[in-house]
């Protein structure tokens, strides 16, 4: 990774993870619990987005340029100018990014890995939950890959979403009929019950460089 230029602070402030920060671009390790963006009520305001706003605040028009749910921990890439947000959202919406993750489910996975596709749509009597709707959902791909089978009927799966809907992961591991460990909207019982907070975690993120498009591939190993 090529040094930062000397004008840039190296002390990341309390609460931000740097992973790697350039003219351009700030790539976090966002921790579990800790929204992405403000919420519209006030007391919602602290998040990611506002941290890295603070730290720079040279850097007026900083945003994310993708979201990860409150619960789910990992990288997280923000754009430190309206230019290098539209490449780099570009990347996004054209599926240019990869992406992958790791989760802890419940029960033991049959087989080493398959895909699940099926339709996602808000769940409006439940919102913000999601569900599987055959009729009206947008179409929702999720590439699975089990990474280890753990004591008391635990599964470490690498997750790659092909498409990016919200709570998609979770979603989908609940259809395959293993839920996230730890989540509080999906799982219930012994399932949430065994962790302390959502066990998934946005573990590598890859993209092209918004100034020469040169490849960054960035990883942040899960914390459980």
């Amino acid at each position: 990774m090529p040094p930062l230029p000397p004008t840039f602070d190296y002390r990341p402030p309390p609460g931000l993870d740097i992973v790697h920060e350039d003219e351009r671009l700030i790539v976090c390790n966002k921790p579990s619990g800790l929204l992405t963006v403000p919420g519209k009520d006030p007391s919602l305001a602290d998040c990611l987005e506002t941290r890295v706003q603070a730290r720079r605040s040279d850097r007026p028009d900083t945003k994310v340029v993708h979201r990860l749910d409150k619960d789910t921990s990992g990288l997280i890439l923000l754009a430190y100018d309206k230019k290098a947000l539209g490449a780099l959202g570009s990347q996004f919406e054209h599926r240019k990014v990869a992406k992958c993750y790791v989760a802890r489910v419940w029960g033991e996975v049959e087989g080493d890995r398959g895909l699940v596709d099926l339709p996602l749509a808000t769940d409006w009597e439940n919102k913000p939950r999601q569900r599987v709707d055959h009729e009206n959902g947008r179409q929702s791909r999720t590439e699975w890959e089990v990474l280890a089978r753990e004591p008391g009927g635990v599964t470490r799966m690498k997750l790659i979403p092909l498409t990016g809907r919200t709570h998609q992961l979770r979603v989908h591991m609940v259809a395959l009929g293993h839920p996230i460990l730890g989540d509080s909207f999906y799982a219930a019982g012994a399932a949430l019950a065994a962790a302390d907070r959502l066990q998934l975690h946005a573990e590598m993120l890859g993209f092209a460089h918004p100034d020469d498009q040169r490849r960054l591939e960035f990883v942040a190993p899960a914390p459980f």
